[in-house]
């Protein structure tokens, strides 16, 4: 197995931390843009696309902050994935800093993934 790599992406959203963190920290917001269903039974979420479940556990979260989970299936023990809400200090601009890993041949094709994915998370929140 291919050690993996951590890597960042860092996309600009017009909205305010408290509801961007609705999106990444519950199953329903996390089911209108990152999976097709998801579930939670506490810390544990299931992850649904085209009919295959994926769990993940929660790690840490922080209200209107971060929320960073790692897959069950993933042997990495120190993999995982995060997403964390950033304010500018001086221009209140919101950010969403995407951290995960990936095999470093898989790493352009998991940022190419994760531009997909939040493309639609904005298209949702009209940011």
């Amino acid at each position: 197995m291919m050690p993996k790599e951590k890597f960042q992406i860092e996309f600009p959203i017009h909205a305010s931390p408290s509801m961007l963190y609705q999106y990444f920290s519950t199953p329903s917001g996390l089911g209108e843009w990152f999976a097709d269903n998801v579930n939670s039974r506490g810390e544990m979420f299931e992850f649904i696309w085209d009919g295959v479940a994926e769990e993940a556990k929660l790690l840490a979260f922080k209200s209107d902050d971060r929320a960073k989970f790692h897959w069950v299936e993933d042997e990495d023990e120190n993999a995982y994935f995060e997403f964390k809400i950033q304010v500018d200090a001086l221009t209140k601009d919101v950010s969403l800093i995407i951290t995960d890993f990936a095999e470093e041949d898989e790493i352009e094709e998991s940022k190419m993934l994760w531009e997909n994915q939040i493309g639609e998370l904005k298209h949702i929140i009209g940011a």
